[in-house]
Formats: structure tokens, C-alpha cells, sequence
């Protein structure tokens, strides 16, 4: 079954250089919320940016059901929400929220 993604393929423009794919939850990709959560991990295979993507209103069973995200450049990602675009260079282990009400993210604190 085919996705009704919010951005159809046409309308996505070059904003930044050609860094890999990424994983970015439906929430995102078709109801259009913004990237409330981003964290990047050590890539999986060649293609993997090593990017994950989440609004932040995914619940663990949402999340855990493969059909509730895709695999995107991660150029696409950055059509849906350019906030996240000065974050992109960051390294494998980070973990950022977005300050709610703004275009902002933060550092995660450590878990206790």
C-alpha cells in the first residue's frame, strides 16, 4: 500500500549536500507534525545516514510497527522540517529534542 506522504516527490528541493538515507516516522512523513526528536546512531548499512526521526507523539507500539515509518533521504526529511538542517553534521550518539514552540533543539538530558 502506498503512503499519502504530505510533500509529493516533485515538490522536494535540494537543501543540503547528499548525506544517506534515514529512518522518519510516519507522523512526520504523511500527518505532517515536526520533528519533535532526532538522534542519530551508527549506521546500519551503506545508504544509512544513521538519522532516526520522530514527532515525538509516537507511542512504543507505534514505533515498534515497521509500517509506521520509511526509509527517506535524508534531504526529504529536511523538505518536512528545515530546523533540523544545522544539526545534521552532528556525530553518531546524539540525541536532540526540539524546545517546544520553537525551531530549536536541545540536548537530551542522560538518563539516572
Amino acid at each position: 500500500m502506498k503512503k499519502g506522504l504530505k510533500i509529493d516527490s516533485v515538490d522536494i528541493v535540494q537543501l543540503i549536500p547528499s548525506m544517506g538515507g534515514c529512518i522518519a516516522s510516519d507522523k512526520i512523513t504523511v500527518d505532517g507534525l515536526p520533528v519533535g526528536f532526532m538522534y542519530r546512531e551508527e549506521p546500519e548499512e551503506g545508504w544509512d545516514s544513521g538519522w532516526r526521526f520522530l514527532s515525538g507523539t509516537e507511542t512504543e507500539e507505534y514505533i515498534d510497527d515497521s509500517e509506521n515509518s520509511g526509509i527517506y533521504d535524508v534531504n526529504t526529511i529536511a523538505n518536512y522540517d528545515r530546523a533540523i538542517i544545522p544539526h545534521l553534521n552532528l556525530p553518531n550518539g546524539t540525541e536532540l529534542e526540539r524546545i517546544e514552540g520553537t525551531d530549536n533543539f536541545q540536548p537530551l538530558p542522560p538518563e539516572e
